[in-house]
């Protein structure tokens, strides 16, 4: 998704540029007829500013068929009174982020690249060797038909969090394990969900719901459960009744009671940060740069933010007589976007180790935090701008008129 992501905005951004995706996957059609919501389908939490990047692109209408507003977060301890809430009513927004299924997504930004005809597309294809030029970086590349090279001015990386293409380059990675394993599934309940996303920590690990459905009516939402990996394996092969009874005790009556769940998917959780982000001619981006925790949602939007201050960048060097590859442009585009970077790490680690943790000191100090999101509003204002995605630098990003 940040790969067909970067090469729309790069399209749109400057229509000279020659642009070749390589995708190990063959694209799925994307006939709109074809699409089908899904129960078991996978989802993605886009913030305010992704979908602003989106809004921009001309794909937010496309998008806005299938989606579903937030209307607010509902941050809380289990066992406590003290909570927070992030309303977008109360902030003057229309929506504090939005719930969109990966499929839909995806044929929307299928359909967008395949239309550029700046956009060569080569999938199902694979990189099998990144080799580094003098001023370009020389892809070879395997098809079903042959095996050719591409020789590019900037070769990006955008192969996830395993990437091949970065381990092949020698680039290390900074690895923090969080002892802990994600359970990702749809859950169907008794109440209306109401555009209500709930964040609840518990001593375990968070527990993250996202509303679907495309109405505030409607009863269902994406699950992230955080456990202990031995706890985890356990609710992946407990029946579904089980499941959802384990589910009910930890995160309780909110939105009534649990009645189904959908196929159950477990990802053991690391912060995984690449030692080097940029080389003369490449540039990694995504997962392949840094993997978070889900905690809040926070990897994609992430991503798609560096996408558009790396375009941005690049678009300002291309009008000086640069190459996109030159080494003190993509430095710029570092430089410019690590106070972004550092600021969401943070958060989303910080999160995650303050409150997945049961030892006393730490239990008080997250009791803190929330009482300060209701009684502080400087820490609530910086807590809400991180979530929406509009914390650290706030880039300028257009397409070429």
């Amino acid at each position: 998704m940040v790969g067909t992501s970067l090469a729309s905005m790069l399209a749109a951004s400057q229509p000279q540029l020659r642009i070749a995706l390589i995708e190990v996957q063959p694209f799925a059609p994307t006939d709109e007829v074809l699409y089908q919501s899904s129960f078991d389908a996978r989802s993605t939490a886009l913030s305010h500013g992704t979908a602003k990047i989106a809004q921009e692109l001309g794909l937010w209408e496309k998008l806005q068929q299938h989606i579903t507003p937030i209307t607010q977060v509902h941050v809380s301890d289990r066992g406590h009174f003290l909570g927070g809430l992030i309303d977008a009513a109360a902030n003057n927004l229309d929506a504090v982020g939005f719930v969109v299924e990966n499929a839909w997504l995806g044929k929307v930004l299928l359909a967008n690249v395949q239309a550029r005809e700046s956009i060569h597309c080569f999938a199902p294809a694979k990189v099998l060797e990144l080799i580094p030029q003098e001023n370009s970086a020389r892809l070879r590349v395997l098809t079903d038909a042959q095996e050719f090279f591409i020789d590019a001015e900037l070769a990006v990386v955008a192969d996830g969090g395993s990437s091949a293409v970065r381990n092949n380059l020698g680039i290390a990675t900074q690895i923090r394990e969080y002892e802990q394993t994600a359970i990702i599934t749809n859950v169907e309940f008794s109440e209306p969900h109401q555009g209500v996303a709930f964040e609840r920590f518990t001593d375990q690990g968070p527990i993250a719901l996202l509303p679907l459905g495309e109405s505030v009516g409607a009863q269902q939402s994406a699950l992230v459960w955080t456990l202990p990996a031995s706890q985890a394996e356990e609710m992946l092969l407990a029946s579904d009744a089980d499941f959802l009874a384990h589910l009910q005790t930890r995160f309780g009556f909110r939105v009534g009671k649990f009645n189904r769940v959908a196929k159950r998917f477990s990802y053991p959780l690391q912060l995984v940060l690449a030692e080097e982000q940029i080389r003369s001619h490449v540039v990694l981006l995504g997962n392949a740069a840094h993997f978070l925790h889900p905690v809040a949602g926070q990897g994609f939007n992430l991503a798609l933010r560096d996408c558009a201050c790396l375009v941005e960048t690049l678009r300002n060097a291309v009008a000086k007589g640069q190459s996109p590859g030159e080494l003190s442009v993509l430095q710029t585009y570092l430089e410019i976007q690590t106070l972004d970077q550092q600021l969401t790490i943070e958060f989303s680690d910080k999160l995650v180790r303050l409150f997945s943790n049961n030892q006393l000191p730490l239990i008080a100090l997250r009791h803190l935090g929330l009482l300060s999101l209701e009684s502080l509003p400087l820490l609530k204002d910086q807590f809400i701008a991180q979530t929406m995605g509009t914390a650290g630098r706030k880039f300028r990003w257009q397409r070429d008129s």
